[in-house]
């Protein structure tokens, strides 16, 4: 449905001055974003990055994220927001309160993912939200991460609560977090950094409102929402009308997943529909609660439609999310969902296979996806330890381009330093290099994958646990590019497809062979010159170039 004109009650904002002041907003996340990995204890929120942070509105809308949040945190925190909203409504919160849950059905999907949300308050009252998502190094629960038959034994869960009351810690929260995890130094320093961070963001905050003599951003908020939604609804508004459906078979755990949507484009609105995906599931931690289906289904609208626009709520308004009750993408309250990352970082690929020919240049085919790797252990020369990495394989190609080498995708992280997690924790990496033909050929090639391989180097048993992605369904090409290679894991040179706790013995070696992006478009069309550039560089040798391009010229210097 087309809403009134988002202009008509804002006419004192200019272009200008709103860019001006949006972009100071952003400026002040990514200060937060900046001294949350400067303050964090863990290698998960300092090294890997997997937080964000979000300011929202006194409703709970967001206005902007630090640059570098992960898309699918910043598309719930405002869902979160209200929830924690309706326990503890605006008029009963003071200054210094810090509200926070790690329910999956109210947060972000899984139970490492805290949420933190400090009130900020000017002028005697409530104007804003500074929110933060952040994954917390341990939550309790079993020692895995794909295997668990409920949620109740992959850890402790936190319903909405206060975490700081008035400015104090509630200590019986902080006793009852410390006491069910296995590092309490890790998570509670970070819960306590994040906390902390949210102080310096209130201050600028406040300066930002004092110098623009802002009583409230109730004006401010309306005209961000406003028109970003009309600029989205525009955008949608070019496309075709029509229907269009895709299904697609993704690994899953033990079993087969299929994942399938339809989406309807309709004059300025986008529906999407997943009636047809599976069923959820107790043989593995890969359902998905309703949130993160959502969060993930606005990534590829978002990027291809509104690219340049930072992230806001105005823009999600004209996207609207169906999931049936009881599918692995909407799954009831109870159901394991630790890996959930395993499912919805296949969303976007469904969704590009269902309107890429729609979407022109902006549509990717498949990639090599995350494979999140960790260690822990109690060790005299360490303590106790929690070191956490995250990989990815090749990214997708797209119309115009080939897919990039191993990057974070659909979501943002970083790569934890070798020299981090061998000072933290007793493994030597003993490679981290691409994997020579990896990529799915096409007129655009894509990404190549990645081999990592790790070595317990103490003199006692440590715990693994790996989360490989794509090991029996590749990343699906596009426009007739081919799939990428698959990927493998293993086990002191025996390849492994389940994934307990690993208890890894001394002098033990873990494999990862992460997969390659899909390509884009005939195989056929690729440029000679484009294959031998691929030669020289070592992202495919001799025996791949003859067999997949035809390739009959010399390989000058490629590896055969």
């Amino acid at each position: 449905m087309t809403t009134t004109d988002p202009f008509a009650e804002t006419p004192d904002f200019d272009p200008v001055s709103l860019e001006i002041q949006w972009q100071r907003l952003i400026s002040i996340m990514d200060e937060i974003d900046f001294a949350t990995v400067k303050t964090s204890f863990s290698t998960i929120v300092g090294e890997s990055r997997d937080f964000a942070c979000i300011l929202v509105d006194q409703n709970g809308d967001s206005l902007c994220q630090s640059r570098f949040s992960p898309p699918n945190f910043c598309v719930v925190l405002p869902r979160t927001a209200r929830r924690l909203l309706a326990v503890h409504p605006l008029e009963t919160l003071r200054e210094g309160d810090v509200l926070c849950t790690n329910d999956p059905w109210i947060g972000t999907g899984h139970l490492p993912d805290y949420i933190l949300l400090t009130p900020v308050f000017h002028q005697g009252k409530p104007v804003a939200f500074m929110g933060t998502v952040a994954h917390l190094s341990d939550v309790g629960g079993h020692r895995g991460d794909l295997e668990a038959y409920d949620v109740f034994t992959e850890g402790i869960r936190i319903s909405p609560s206060k975490l700081f009351i008035e400015g104090e810690p509630n200590e019986f929260l902080f006793e009852v977090i410390g006491n069910n995890c296995r590092v309490p130094n890790l998570v509670l320093g970070d819960i306590r950094a994040i906390a902390g961070t949210h102080q310096i963001g209130i201050r600028r905050l406040r300066d930002f409102m004092d110098d623009y003599a802002m009583p409230d951003l109730v004006e401010l908020s309306s005209v961000i929402h406003g028109r970003s939604e009309s600029l989205m609804r525009s955008r949608i508004e070019a496309l075709p009308d029509g229907e269009f459906e895709f299904g697609l078979d993704i690994d899953g755990y033990v079993d087969i997943v299929h994942l399938h949507a339809t989406v309807r484009i309709q004059g300025n609105d986008i529906h999407v529909d997943y009636g047809g995906t599976s069923a959820q599931t107790r043989k593995g931690s890969i359902n998905c609660a309703y949130n993160t289906t959502f969060a993930s289904t606005m990534y590829p609208f978002k990027c291809s439609l509104v690219p340049q626009i930072p992230n806001n709520q105005g823009l999600f308004r004209p996207i609207h999310v169906t999931a049936p009750t009881g599918c692995i993408l909407n799954c009831d309250d109870g159901f394991p969902v630790q890996a959930r990352a395993k499912v919805t970082n296949n969303i976007n690929q469904v969704l590009f296979g269902a309107v890429w020919s729609i979407l022109g240049e902006h549509a990717q085919a498949g990639s090599g996806s995350i494979w999140p790797f960790s260690v822990h252990g109690d060790l005299e020369e360490y303590g106790p330890f929690s070191v956490s990495c995250l990989p990815h394989g090749g990214r997708g190609a797209m119309q115009g381009l080939d897919g990039m080498p191993p990057i974070a995708f659909p979501h943002n992280s970083s790569v934890t330093p070798i020299e981090i997690m061998e000072t933290q924790a007793p493994i030597l990496i003993l490679h981290k290099e691409f994997r020579m033909d990896s990529s799915g050929a096409g007129r655009q090639r894509g990404g190549i994958g990645q081999r990592m391989t790790f070595r317990n180097i103490a003199d006692s048993t440590i715990q693994g646990r790996v989360r490989p992605d794509k090991m029996f369904c590749a990343p699906p090409g596009l426009d007739g590019g081919a799939p990428g290679v698959v990927g493998e894991v293993r086990w002191n040179g025996r390849n492994i497809d389940r994934f307990p706790p690993l208890d890894l013995q001394p002098g033990d070696e873990i494999e990862l062979l992460m997969p390659g992006g899909g390509g884009f478009g005939p195989v056929a069309e690729r440029p000679a010159e484009q294959i031998r550039r691929d030669l020289i560089a070592g992202f495919i040798s001799e025996v791949a170039a003859r067999r997949d391009y035809g390739w009959a010229g010399p390989s000058e210097g490629g590896s055969g």
